[in-house]
């Protein structure tokens, strides 16, 4: 199994996600100085932008926890919470997934070693505020392809094409399980599953003639059309 940390992820993982929460409003710089800030003027950000970030998750982010944690195939996003302090220190970490395999304690290792931030900034003054950091893992295994129109996503209440494709295993000795939802094989390994709930679903692998599990693919289920 190969883990694979892409580019365009890496690119947007810095500024993908906005906090929409409502803050309190400031009535004065006084009040600046002490306040928790979930939504300010300029958000807090990793000094250099985002070829710094990306520079730096490269060295220092371990790319085998996933798969020694022995996590099946798939892309998991996950997504820490944390507060920027004035003077650019982080603290407070809190995962806001739950997708284990030890993804999340490897995202607060990084950043709680990513040094001073840039702090947000309201009212033209440094202020203390909430970010939320987004990281994807993508976990590919090297005996076999799991294909989807969207890589490694499942939409709810649609019949969703799957092409999974096993390497020097015959498609028709390949048996195919999944989590939740229903898979209808249409024959050379072509699939399709049909899911009703959002979430996760896991597409399981057997080979039929030795008896023995191939392997699995995590897939992300979402109502996004």
């Amino acid at each position: 199994m190969k883990f694979q940390f892409p580019a365009f992820l890496l690119l947007s993982c810095l500024f993908a996600i906005n906090i929409s929460a409502q803050s309190l409003s400031a009535d004065s710089a006084d009040k600046d100085e002490i306040r928790l800030f979930e939504r300010v003027e300029v958000e807090a950000g990793y000094p250099g932008g985002t070829d710094a970030w990306r520079k730096f998750l490269t060295k220092t982010i371990n790319a085998s926890v996933p798969t020694d944690h022995k996590s099946p195939a798939g892309t998991f996003t996950v997504v820490i919470q944390f507060i920027v302090n004035k003077d650019g220190t982080l603290a407070d970490f809190k995962a806001l997934t739950s997708l284990g395999y030890g993804m999340e304690t490897e995202v607060i290792r990084v950043l709680k070693l990513s040094g001073k931030w840039t702090p947000a900034v309201q009212n033209g003054r440094p202020v203390r505020a909430y970010r939320k950091q987004p990281v994807t893992f993508l976990v590919e295994e090297d005996g076999f392809e799991i294909l989807t129109s969207e890589p490694y996503t499942l939409f709810t209440n649609r019949e969703n094409a799957v092409r999974i494709k096993v390497h020097k295993v015959k498609p028709e000795d390949v048996q195919v399980t999944v989590s939740q939802g229903s898979i209808t094989s249409l024959g050379e390994g072509n699939y399709i599953v049909k899911v009703s709930n959002p979430g996760r679903v896991v597409i399981r692998l057997y080979n039929r003639k030795k008896d023995t599990e191939i392997g699995a693919g995590s897939l992300l289920v979402t109502d996004r059309q």
